[in-house]
């Protein structure tokens, strides 16, 4: 004899499509907001009733609301009464962790960055930055957004990051192995914490939040103390066998000298990190102590010993870059770093490099800065969450709790 019951294979695929086809409001609404309910159909490919359905579910949840002023407007026939995202309801919180400062700071659903703590660490024990963090996050929680619902908090870092534990596996410069990140915050915060390496995360920011190509496929080049890199194509991050996708830091580079801490001379991360560009500008006298930040303002200020060395540096990362268009061919290639944005000549000069070694049929235009200068660090941690919530707006974040209708 059958059972009438549904069994749980079907159940969860009737969830898994219903969750997607949220999401796919929920995207078609960040998109394209304030937004008529028959252009999300349209644009969807959803049914007007799903589409009816998801709006009404999704502003249940806070997420979205409609503008009730566009109901006053005189039109023959029914009005068309938009939606928009509801970025008063909620907030996200970041988490970024360099190698001497940590940054913390809230963001709404659109990605913007409502408020940033940078947070020197340098010396603390990982229990112990990580409380502190916790303790700087529940302050920024109550002196700006005391009426907004936290959905969590998103951490990103650079090292060896497994996002499906939680765990910062390796981080060489931290001195981190093993740290069970997702644990301890939310031990700390009491919500739900998301960690991934933030070359990823920034992965997710800009197909969520930046430059549309990023949709197609992007690689993310991140270059500060940390060296590292992210590729997505589609829908997929690809993260490879915990997550230790990425790792770029010893790709070798022409005429590199500089030791790196593998034990070999010319890898990329040794001849390029700030750490190593603020240690040469002490050596040559242009500084007295090696803050890569004072270099960048020597620089910025036109100092012309100063920009020889982003130069250099500049037309070292673009030998990287070059190389990862060629192995991957992306629609975009985005370099996270301050001197992008901080020093004239730098992005012209990693175009240029790549417009000498590329084999592909990329272009150096293909090559651009970040999407999010001087909130990077921030947006990065956000969207660790963010990317979450758009994925599965039915999911954990918001449905942990019971809501009022």
């Amino acid at each position: 004899m059958t059972s009438r019951a549904e069994s749980p294979q079907r159940t969860d695929a009737r969830g898994a499509r219903r969750s997607a086809s949220a999401s796919a409001v929920l995207r078609a609404v960040l998109d394209g907001g304030p937004i008529a309910r028959s252009t999300i159909a349209r644009r969807t490919g959803l049914s007007a009733a799903a589409v009816t359905g998801h709006t009404a579910e999704l502003a249940r949840l806070g997420l979205l609301r409609e503008l009730p002023e566009a109901e006053s407007r005189k039109s023959v026939g029914r009005p068309h009464v938009p939606v928009d995202l509801d970025t008063g309801r909620h907030v996200a919180g970041a988490l970024h962790l360099a190698v001497h400062h940590a940054t913390v700071a809230l963001l709404d659903l659109r990605g913007n960055v409502l408020v940033q703590h940078e947070e020197p660490h340098d010396g603390l024990a990982a229990e112990d930055l990580l409380a502190r963090a916790a303790e700087i996050f529940d302050d920024l929680l109550l002196g700006h957004a005391p009426d907004r619902e936290p959905l969590g908090l998103g951490v990103a870092t650079g090292g060896w990051v497994d996002r499906a534990s939680g765990t910062v596996v390796e981080h060489p410069l931290l001195g981190w192995r093993d740290v069970p990140v997702r644990d301890l915050l939310t031990g700390s915060t009491g919500l739900p914490v998301e960690v991934d390496g933030h070359a990823r995360a920034l992965v997710h920011a800009e197909r969520l939040f930046g430059d549309p190509r990023a949709r197609d496929s992007v690689v993310q080049l991140f270059t500060g103390n940390v060296v590292d890199a992210a590729f997505a194509t589609g829908a997929s991050v690809h993260h490879g066998p915990r997550s230790a996708a990425g790792g770029v830091a010893h790709l070798p580079v022409d005429g590199g000298t500089e030791p790196c801490r593998c034990g070999r001379t010319g890898c990329l991360e040794a001849a390029v990190s700030e750490a190593t560009l603020a240690r040469k500008a002490v050596e040559n006298g242009l500084l007295d102590e090696p803050e890569f930040s004072e270099l960048l303002a020597l620089a910025t200020d036109g100092n012309s010993a100063a920009l020889r060395m982003f130069d250099e540096r500049a037309r070292l990362i673009g030998q990287a870059a070059a190389l990862l268009l060629d192995v991957l061919n992306p629609a975009v290639l985005v370099v996270v770093d301050r001197s992008v944005a901080g020093v004239p000549n730098c992005l012209p000069t990693i175009r240029n490099e790549v417009r000498d070694r590329v084999r592909g049929p990329a272009s150096a235009e293909t090559v651009v800065g970040t999407s999010f200068p001087g909130r990077e660090l921030a947006t990065a941690g956000g969207a660790v969450l963010l990317d979450v919530l758009y994925e599965d707006p039915l999911g954990p974040l918001l449905t942990r709790w019971p809501r009022a209708s």
